[in-house]
C-alpha cells in the first residue's frame, strides 16, 4: 500500500479506483468497511451474512464508482449502498421462509452456542444483547433503518434523512416509533 493513498481524500480514491487503481480502492475499504460491517450487522443480526453483504456491498461499489459523486461524502453513499444489499437480504430470507427452506432462529443459536461456560453476568448480557439485535431485527425497516444509523453508527438525524431520502423530521418519527416498539417486543 503506497503511503500518499492514506493521505487522499475519497473522493481522489474512487477517481484513481475507476481509473483502474486498485490500490486506491483498498483504501477506500479499509477506510469503511467497520462501518459498513456495523450497519448490516445491526439490520441482518447475523454475523456470517453481514461478512458476505459488506463483501457485496464493496463489489457493487466497485462497479459503481464512476457514478459516485466526488462532493458527497462515500460514507452515505456506501451506507445507501449496504442498505440496499440488507433489503435484498430480507426480501430473499422472506422468501426461504415462505419456502421453507430457512433454519429456524432457535436451531441456529443451538448449533453455534458457546460450548465453553461464561460467567453469570457475561451470560445475561450476551443474552440480553442477542434478544436486542433479534427485536431490532424484527423492526420494518423503515424504522429499524434510521434507528441503526442514528444510534450504532452515530449519525445525525439529518445525515440519516439523507442517506435515507426523507426528510429530518421523518427521521426523528421513525426512531420515536422504533424504540417504542421495541419497547413491546423487549417486554414481552
Amino acid at each position: 500500500m503506497r503511503p500518499d493513498l492514506a493521505a487522499l481524500a475519497d473522493g481522489d480514491l474512487a477517481s484513481r479506483s475507476a481509473a483502474g487503481d486498485d490500490d486506491a480502492f483498498a483504501e477506500i475499504m479499509r477506510r469503511h468497511r467497520q462501518r459498513v460491517y456495523r450497519l448490516i450487522l445491526a439490520n441482518v443480526a447475523d454475523p456470517d451474512e453481514a461478512l458476505d453483504l459488506v463483501q457485496e456491498t464493496f463489489v457493487s461499489a466497485h462497479g459503481a464508482l464512476r457514478r459516485f459523486d466526488p462532493t458527497r461524502p462515500m460514507s452515505a453513499w456506501l451506507a445507501r449502498i449496504a442498505l440496499n444489499k440488507s433489503r435484498d437480504w430480507a426480501r430473499r430470507r422472506a422468501v426461504r421462509r415462505m419456502f421453507g427452506l430457512s433454519t429456524p432462529v432457535e436451531e441456529i443459536a443451538e448449533l453455534h452456542a458457546d460450548s465453553q461456560p461464561l460467567q453469570d453476568v457475561q451470560a445475561s448480557d450476551r443474552a440480553e444483547l442477542d434478544r436486542l439485535a433479534r427485536a431490532v431485527a424484527q423492526l420494518p425497516a423503515s424504522q429499524r433503518e434510521p434507528l441503526v444509523l442514528c444510534a450504532v453508527d452515530g449519525l445525525s438525524q439529518a445525515e440519516a434523512g439523507e442517506i435515507l431520502a426523507i426528510s429530518e423530521k421523518a427521521v426523528e418519527t421513525r426512531i420515536r416509533r422504533a424504540r417504542a416498539r421495541l419497547t413491546q417486543l423487549l417486554c414481552r
